[in-house]
């Protein structure tokens, strides 16, 4: 009995651990863009050489993730996501050391490679402590880490490198991600018992040896409904990130300083969304994917409220914003848990890795392609106009793929004698 009330008092350190993790790795990968404008002044970088440094660090996950969801399945994700985070901290290290942008480009690129096993790890390990009745909140207390480590980013890194140059910003990130590698080692053990259950699913399960049966993951339509949706909320999540200050600097007339400050409480309520829905999906009687279903209708109604006469009001588009910022950030604490319990039994971490690498994909496009429409048409209809049409679109492809899981868990009991009505039995 002590046993099991210490496991359960040490899910909360392994929940603490992981968040942190979490925040220290992504610390430097999120605050970058703060640094935009010393980077582009020191280093003397054009706006596109410095839109490709951002990149950078975003495009090495795009094969990264799956790799590391596949290493997840094999091997602790205590020695995984550790060594994914300690080569975060030392190609940063070795990043300030950097003699100019090409250098500091290909180390960018090594670090997106060590950031590719955090998100995944630290999914994997929070979904193994935690049981259905609380994985929710705890994936999104978790979740919450990156929106906090962002925010804390942007203002202290462009405040050091303003002070000390880009290069001790950089040697700042690279302490903060060995700190929270450090830690994951330290204090993260896998649940009493797992060890030995993933070993018999592993002997048990053949695991997929090529990569096109690996694949085959995408034709389960829980998976392709997951991806659809990860993929389209992670494009609101961007279209947000990018537009908000812009929006309503141009449109709604407010001061740069002040549009700056909207954004900062839209990623709170991000923060907020991310905990609260979560723990909605473990309380709900309807699944997790309905809460997911539920913020992609309410990134919606916000969009549509921006592109009224309504949105041109300060305080209109302002609320509008914050409303987004809950649902169109707060939506991936429940999608995740979704992707661990929609796994098959010893895949946990390759789905995961798949799933966040289609995301990726829409992190790395979606950005640009609603800057180049921002500024082809001189205003903000076609990029919001854009981001609805792509909700709507993985709405209408999810609520086809329920029908149809419906159709096929009925077809069994329908009475052959009786096609017309589809009845389990003909009246006589």
């Amino acid at each position: 009995m002590s046993g099991r009330a210490d496991a359960t008092r040490y899910r909360w350190t392994v929940l603490a651990v992981a968040t942190f993790t979490q925040a220290a790795s992504g610390f430097f990968v999120q605050g970058i863009g703060a640094m935009g404008i010393v980077l582009r002044h020191e280093l003397g970088l054009s706006a596109t050489q410095l839109g490709l440094l951002i990149a950078a660090a975003q495009l090495a996950p795009l094969l990264g993730l799956t790799i590391a969801g596949e290493l997840l399945d094999r091997f602790d994700e205590r020695w995984v996501v550790g060594a994914g985070a300690c080569m975060v901290g030392l190609a940063l290290g070795a990043g300030s050391l950097a003699p100019g942008y090409a250098s500091l480009l290909c180390v960018l690129l090594v670090v997106g490679v060590g950031y590719s096993t955090v998100q995944p790890g630290g999914s994997k390990s929070v979904a193994s402590w935690f049981d259905a009745s609380q994985r929710g909140f705890a994936m999104g207390v978790r979740q919450a880490g990156l929106p906090l480590g962002a925010a804390l980013a942007s203002a202290v890194l462009p405040v050091l490198a303003d002070a000390y140059g880009w290069r001790t910003a950089l040697l700042a990130g690279g302490l903060v991600a060995l700190l929270g590698g450090a830690a994951f080692v330290g204090f993260y053990r896998r649940p009493p018992g797992q060890v030995n259950l993933q070993a018999r699913e592993l002997k048990t399960i053949s695991p997929p040896t090529t990569p096109a049966a690996r694949l085959r993951l995408l034709r389960e339509s829980s998976m392709a409904r997951i991806m659809l949706s990860g993929a389209s909320l992670i494009s609101v999540q961007c279209g947000v990130g990018i537009l908000t200050v812009l929006y309503l600097h141009d449109v709604a007339s407010l001061g740069a300083g002040s549009a700056a400050l909207v954004l900062v409480v839209v990623q709170i309520a991000g923060v907020a969304g991310r905990i609260v829905l979560a723990a909605r999906s473990d309380r709900g009687t309807a699944g997790r994917y309905a809460t997911v279903r539920l913020c992609m209708a309410a990134v919606v109604a916000g969009m549509a409220v921006l592109l009224t006469p309504m949105g041109r009001s300060t305080a209109v588009a302002c609320c509008a914003l914050v409303w987004l910022g809950f649902f169109g950030f707060g939506w991936y604490g429940p999608w995740v848990a979704d992707v661990t319990e929609s796994a098959p039994p010893g895949r946990t971490g390759f789905a995961l890795g798949l799933a966040m690498s289609v995301n990726q994909v829409s992190i790395v496009v979606v950005p640009p392609v609603l800057g180049l429409l921002t500024d082809f048409t001189g205003g903000f209809t076609a990029a919001w106009g854009l981001l609805i049409g792509m909700v709507l679109a993985a709405l209408t492809v999810s609520a086809r793929a329920e029908r149809g899981r419906r159709l096929i868990r009925l077809a069994p009991d329908r009475d052959p004698n009786c096609p017309e009505t589809g009845a389990t039995s003909c009246p006589s």
